[in-house]
């Protein structure tokens, strides 16, 4: 009779683990050692920039990608290319308009996994008070207490309103831009 009370205690036991929900480790964006670059071609030539504040919370278990959830906050002011032309346009009505539209977000609202370190962080990008559904696939990389991630995504910036008058089209500057992550954070709490 002992035995049969417990085999029915283990029982009990298993089934209240296998029920308590899996927690994701939560992650912050370190800025100082991240990046979120930006490449596209105006006039034939290919330029690159990159964004110089911004900041982001992560919650993201690995084993349960699915589960996850994120949120980047870029500053469009801090966006530079080294050219003063060019830096000068950008926060302007025409272009980012940063005057109304301080911010660019993407919000993940889950993560899938693509085999081996790949994986995609699905969610939404709004910029310009334009929000569109966008799928980000990057690599991820655990060392301890801290992770780094590495993706590429490609947009076409009209669909954000990015471009206005002239430059709506691609005559000038071409409607296809390439956005960089090259991220670094450190864990906060949770298991990876």
């Amino acid at each position: 009779m002992a035995f049969f009370k417990k085999a029915a205690f283990s029982a009990l036991a298993m089934s209240f683990l296998a029920a308590t929900p899996v927690f994701a480790a939560d992650w912050t964006i370190d800025p100082a050692h991240s990046i979120i670059g930006f490449s596209g071609t105006q006039t034939g030539n290919t330029f690159t920039g990159h964004f110089g504040k911004f900041d982001g919370t992560v919650s993201l278990d690995p084993a349960h990608p699915e589960d996850g959830h994120a949120t980047i906050t870029i500053n469009i002011a801090s966006a530079t290319t080294a050219d003063r032309q060019r830096d000068s346009a950008m926060p302007r009505s025409d272009w980012f308009n940063v005057a109304s539209f301080p911010t660019a977000t993407f919000e993940a609202r889950s993560f899938r996994a693509k085999g081996g370190n790949a994986y995609e962080a699905v969610g939404t990008l709004t910029i310009r008070g334009v929000s569109r559904p966008e799928t980000l696939p990057f690599t991820l990389d655990i060392n301890g207490p801290t992770a780094h991630a590495k993706g590429h995504l490609d947009l076409i910036r009209s669909a954000f309103g990015i471009g206005q008058g002239p430059w709506a089209t691609g005559q000038w500057v071409a409607l296809q831009v390439g956005v960089t992550i090259d991220i670094t954070a450190s864990q906060t709490s949770g298991n990876p």
